[in-house]
């Protein structure tokens, strides 16, 4: 481990001598992700991508991409995008990456099932939560101010640790 990676604790997540708090799946940290199981898979992750919705923030980095309403993320285990971004029209099972709430206004993308590999869950992103201590259908979900926080330090390929006993000493509610 060191100073620049990311790290779930019970406590929050820990990142560049900070502890923030967040959110994480509604059933907790598993180290057998499966899709829609509303989980935090456990395991070590690297941030691959940052996304932003032009509209609502600035660029708080160079390799920021914008939002657009055709941007998609596919979470279809049968289709060849599946755990990958598109862009619409898609028939195929999917996010939108433009969302009329904010929660997508800023999403830091994990390399969780990089590979594809159907079923084993999509789309594991940092993003804004929906209230405190909410828990999401997988991802780590923070505070607006914190999320752009993070945004602002991290890099592409920022480690991002979660452990199995990384679940919150706090209930996570659905």
């Amino acid at each position: 481990m060191t100073a620049s990676d990311m790290v779930l604790t019970p406590q929050g997540l820990r990142f560049a001598g900070r502890l923030i708090p967040c959110a994480i799946g509604k059933t907790g940290v598993t180290a057998r992700k499966r899709e829609g199981d509303g989980a935090t898979p456990a395991g070590l992750h690297r941030i691959t991508g940052l996304w932003y919705r032009p509209d609502r923030l600035p660029r708080l980095a160079p390799w920021a991409r914008p939002i657009g309403p055709a941007d998609l993320w596919c979470d279809a285990p049968d289709d060849p995008a599946y755990n990958r971004h598109a862009r619409a029209p898609l028939a195929a099972s999917h996010e939108k990456l433009r969302r009329a709430d904010p929660l997508y206004d800023l999403i830091l993308v994990t390399d969780w099932n990089a590979a594809g590999v159907p079923g084993a869950g999509s789309a594991i992103f940092l993003h804004q939560w929906r209230r405190p201590r909410f828990g999401t259908e997988g991802c780590i979900a923070f505070a607006r101010r914190d999320l752009l926080w993070l945004a602002s330090r991290a890099a592409p390929g920022t480690r991002l640790i979660v452990r199995a006993s990384s679940l919150p000493k706090y209930p996570n509610p659905a």
